[in-house]
């Protein structure tokens, strides 16, 4: 049975580009950086969780909410082909039973805080919303886009954003947690005008910091789709041998 089926809706997509050294303490063990045109990135992803089925159930006040994570972008060599994956630096969901059962269950990097999100209509555009409140501070991505959708292209920057379907988690220097995400190709909206209003070293830390003054490199906002978390598991990675002299 699949662990999560939900819909993921209105995935705002703010993208920085880091020095990659960064992240290297972050990486999970037989996992490597996925770079773009020369480029390592983070990016900060706020969405709506929609119609959430846990195991195949509805759990009731945790069917709809909103997450904001901060991640990059990896890739694993298996069985001869590149599988592209993301790995979280944090997960922000404002549910505290959600956040327990994936740090205590499957180690991953959720954190509970206030949360809310606002969709605002104008004549010729949407404004999307995100905030969350971190030690009486509220956090804001706030995105203006078009209201007609257009295709991702292919070998584009966003296609390289939103098209990865793995993910990986770091449990310690020899083991690692692999997990896919099924979803339709996304289609995104045009943005038009943004606002990014976040305490990145309070909310990510010291390493993070440094995104506080830096622009984004690009901003996209897909439109979302039905989602499917299935196949976990732990990636049995055969240990380097050094040559003995």
């Amino acid at each position: 049975m699949n662990f999560l089926k939900a819909e993921w809706k209105n995935l705002a997509l703010v993208n920085y580009e880091i020095d990659a050294e960064i992240l290297e303490k972050y990486l999970p063990t037989g996992t490597e950086i996925d770079i773009w045109d020369n480029k390592c990135y983070v990016s900060l992803v706020g969405f709506m969780f929609k119609n959430t089925r846990v195991l195949g159930l509805k759990v009731p006040f945790h069917i709809d909410f909103e997450e904001v994570n901060l991640r990059f972008y990896v890739k694993r060599f298996e069985n001869g082909e590149w599988k592209r994956g993301v790995v979280f630096i944090k997960e922000i969901v404002p549910k505290k039973s959600i956040t327990f059962i994936a740090n205590t269950l499957y180690q991953e990097h959720y954190e509970t805080q206030k949360m809310r999100h606002e969709i605002i209509e104008h004549q010729n555009t949407n404004t999307f919303i995100y905030q969350w409140k971190n030690d009486k501070e509220w956090n804001t991505i706030e995105i203006e886009t078009k209201k007609d959708l257009s295709k991702i292209e292919i070998d584009s920057e966003a296609e390289f954003i939103t098209e990865h379907y793995f993910g990986y988690t770091k449990i310690d220097e020899e083991t690692t947690f692999e997990y896919e995400v099924t979803h339709s190709r996304w289609e995104q909206f045009e943005v038009v005008n943004h606002r990014i209003d976040i305490d990145f070293e309070k909310n990510y830390g010291s390493d993070f910091g440094f995104l506080q003054t830096q622009k984004p490199t690009s901003i996209f906002l897909a439109q979302g789709s039905k989602i499917t978390v299935k196949n976990k598991r732990k990636l049995q990675i055969l240990p380097v041998l050094k040559e003995m002299y």
